[in-house]
């Protein structure tokens, strides 16, 4: 289940790949929707997008997390751990726990190599605030994530207040 998400668009986004110009690595943003953009990110990992705007407009959401329910047998085996927190909760883990790489970049995420399912309905609450990992662009509130879920890239900071300590006269 998609616990984490982010959005970009193009030339008004200074955070996405399409902001200065299309290149031969941002083309799959620009179209069609329903179509993969895996990229590779910090020499070491990919990353998994959503491409979500109509053919020749930029614009995907990339998926920074997941809640494994299918398939923790192969993903602990990719992953090479058996933390279940750990498997899919960053965009580098999940492309690695789900085998996603360059070969599924613009793939149809209607067909049957890579796709998104509808799962059981459940209800959750959600969260927005700057998105992770980029200099440019913090002032959109355009990550998205469900309330307290520990399967999550960055945990909610939660604010402690503690009670004053009663003066003494």
């Amino acid at each position: 289940m998609i616990t984490e998400t982010e959005a970009y668009t193009g030339k008004a986004d200074p955070g996405s790949h399409a902001y200065r110009s299309r290149t031969k690595r941002n083309e799959p943003m620009f179209g069609p929707p329903g179509r993969a953009y895996v990229y590779f990110c910090y020499g070491n990992h990919f990353l998994f997008n959503i491409v979500t705007e109509k053919q020749g407009t930029a614009g995907a959401v990339l998926i920074r997390a997941l809640e494994p329910v299918s398939g923790l047998g192969m993903m602990k085996k990719l992953r090479k751990t058996n933390d279940i927190i750990n498997l899919t909760n960053g965009p580098g883990k999940l492309t690695q726990a789900l085998a996603i790489g360059p070969g599924q970049n613009t793939a149809d995420l209607t067909g049957d190599d890579l796709y998104v399912a509808k799962g059981t309905a459940r209800k959750f609450r959600t969260a927005s605030g700057s998105r992770i990992g980029i200099k440019r662009g913090l002032e959109k509130k355009w990550r998205f994530w469900i309330k307290g879920s520990e399967y999550v890239s960055v945990k909610e900071k939660i604010k402690v207040i503690k009670p004053r300590a009663k003066s003494q006269k």
